[in-house]
C-alpha cells in the first residue's frame, strides 16, 4: 500500500470578517428590535467590513454579509424616516385642525393617547 492512499486532503477555510458579521447582525436587529441604532451600526460596520474584505486580498471572506448588512441598514433607516414622517404629518394635521377650530380641548386627549 502506498502513502498516497492514506493521505487526506486538507481543506482550508477562509475566516469571515468580524465587521461583516457585525453588520449582518446589526442589519437584522435594525429591521426588528432596534430600528435606528441597529441600522446605523449596520451601515457603518458594513462599509468597514467591505473595505476590510477588499484590502485583505483573499485572506478574509464575508463581502456578501457586509453588503447584506449595509443594504438592511439603509432599508431600516428609510423605513424609520418614513414612519417618523407619517407620524409627524398625522399628529401635526390633528393639531392644526384643533387650533383652527379653537378646540384645544382635544389636545389633552391626544397627550393621554400618546403617553
Amino acid at each position: 500500500m502506498s502513502d498516497e492512499a492514506y493521505q487526506q486532503e486538507v481543506i482550508t477555510t477562509v475566516p469571515n470578517s468580524s465587521m461583516a458579521v457585525v453588520s449582518l447582525v446589526a442589519g437584522i436587529l435594525g429591521l426588528t428590535f432596534f430600528p435606528l441604532l441597529g441600522s446605523l451600526v449596520a451601515i457603518i460596520t458594513g462599509i468597514m467590513g467591505r473595505r476590510e474584505v477588499q484590502e485583505s486580498q483573499g485572506t478574509l471572506a464575508g463581502g456578501g454579509m457586509a453588503t447584506a448588512g449595509l443594504v438592511m441598514g439603509v432599508i431600516g433607516i428609510s423605513l424609520s424616516a418614513l414612519c417618523l414622517c407619517v407620524f409627524g404629518v398625522t399628529f401635526g394635521s390633528i393639531f392644526c385642525v384643533a387650533l383652527s377650530q379653537g378646540d384645544l380641548l382635544i389636545l389633552p386627549g391626544l397627550y393621554g393617547l400618546l403617553f
